[in-house]
């Protein structure tokens, strides 16, 4: 174990004990459980002393353990009324953990079947041999296919397409560098726009599905596309100012046919009938979770997808995800998020300055953490000041949701704030420095542009 795991062990520890030796006025001792669950878990994901999906588990064991009625602890003598341990153990099976479900399956037979690759060729050919152009196209397919797939797994596929374009550049064009970090800021900002996009989306209407505020799919699209769409038009043109293309075109072969195999087909029809579903939910009212069992029946029923396939989806993802939501319930259910929204003076505060700060926070928190992380640590105490008349109603709940969940999703400085940026970086085709350059200029603008939705577009939609 290194020394930074030896270390978050240690303070992970420290943290959990702490809340049990040391009483915190006006918090319950249901509270002060959950702050020992709520402390160990913020060490342990920071620090990653365990994999962070242990984690999750392991938040949800002590949930468990430490407040369900079938736990240890005897709370008869307090005013706190413990869940039943199914109510912990439910989020494993959360409707935004089933929505994820389907969005996997979707993707993973998409490359099973080179669906994606078919796809990437067709949208590449309209924009042409320019550098520049090639380079928004690569941005703008990318940014489309991460909307409905991992963006670690549309990273990983869209890096080898640019592999041959840099290989016909010269060694010294800034522009290979433009291209290497094109594909994981488009990977990255694609994944807002829609709820399977990126796991901080999954977390944060997760959250509002627990206060029964439902987000339909295609509701969180009119959210977050636009926001997704012109930044990654504006991320085209930083790369192209910072890493101007010295070469004015190259040359590339696109050409490739779709597989047309029964298992390709049934693909085809599941993913096109699945889309189509998801944007239309305000038209025939089925939710987005129940359609996305539509991929899970119809792939496996058909062996389209394997038991094989099965065992190589990103479960540790759906636990992650699964471990920030029995977290979030916990902290509201002792009144430990309320506690700590209440040790704050709030009131210091404008609405936009509330905002502003949450933006900041998740920001800052994503570039060093992972953004699942992230959304899962700030979305409990933003629903508390919802909850605590501080941010008023629904509008402000979902206000504060999406500045969180879009917040989150733009670390984009550093190698170790998302896996498309560590991809990116492991090619050898640019160093740290230039993402960091790159990514702060992007991630501050995009933080500019969500505190302006969130004034003149957001409050005429909720």
């Amino acid at each position: 174990m290194s020394k930074v795991k030896w270390a978050g062990l240690i303070l992970g520890l420290i943290g959990f004990c702490l809340p049990l030796f040391v009483s915190f006025p006006g918090l319950s001792l249901a509270g002060h459980f959950a702050m020992s669950i709520f402390l160990l878990a913020a060490v342990f994901w920071m620090f990653e002393t365990i994999p962070i999906y242990s984690t999750s588990i392991l938040v949800i064991l002590a949930e468990v353990i430490l407040l369900s009625s079938q736990g240890f602890i005897d709370y008869s003598s307090t005013s706190y009324s413990p869940l039943s341990y199914t109510e912990f153990l439910s989020t494993l099976a959360d409707p935004i953990i089933i929505l994820f479900l389907g969005g996997f399956i979707l993707a993973d037979a998409s490359v099973k079947y080179d669906f994606d690759k078919s796809m990437t060729r067709y949208l590449l050919r309209p924009f042409g041999s320019r550098t520049s152009m090639m380079m928004l196209g690569l941005m703008l397919v990318t940014g489309f296919l991460s909307a409905f797939m991992s963006n670690t797994a549309t990273t990983a596929m869209m890096i080898t397409v640019i592999l041959p374009i840099v290989a016909k550049m010269d060694p010294g064009d800034p522009a290979r560098i433009g291209m290497a970090l094109s594909v994981p800021f488009a990977a990255n900002i694609g994944g807002m726009a829609t709820p399977i996009g990126t796991p901080p989306n999954a977390v944060v209407i997760a959250a509002l599905n627990q206060q029964g505020m439902e987000v339909e799919f295609s509701s969180w699209m009119i959210y977050a596309a636009p926001l997704a769409i012109v930044m990654l038009l504006i991320a085209w043109q930083i790369l192209i100012r910072l890493y101007p293309p010295a070469m004015e075109a190259i040359s590339l072969n696109l050409e490739g046919k779709l597989k047309t195999s029964p298992g390709a087909l049934i693909l085809y029809a599941t993913f096109a009938v699945t889309v189509l579903l998801w944007v239309t939910e305000s038209l025939h009212g089925i939710k987005s979770a129940i359609v996305a069992l539509l991929p899970v029946a119809v792939l496996t029923l058909t062996s389209t997808f394997q038991k094989e396939d099965i065992r190589k989806l990103p479960w540790e993802v759906l636990w992650l995800i699964a471990g920030g939501i029995s977290l979030g319930i916990a902290m509201k259910e002792t009144g430990l998020a309320e506690w700590m929204v209440g040790a704050i003076s709030w009131d210091q505060f404008g609405y936009l300055a509330l905002l502003a700060v949450f933006a900041t926070v998740a920001l800052t928190m994503s570039n060093f953490l992972s953004n699942t992380v992230t959304a899962s640590l700030l979305i409990p105490l933003a629903i508390t000041l919802v909850t605590s008349g501080i941010l008023q109603g629904t509008a402000g709940m979902m206000m504060i949701g999406l500045v969180i969940a879009l917040g989150s999703s733009f670390a984009m400085i550093l190698p170790i704030s998302t896996p498309p940026n560590a991809i990116a970086v492991s090619t050898g085709m640019l160093k740290t420095k230039n993402m960091i350059t790159a990514g702060l200029i992007i991630g501050l603008i995009g933080l500019g542009f969500i505190l302006l939705l969130s004034m003149i577009y957001w409050p005429y939609l909720i």
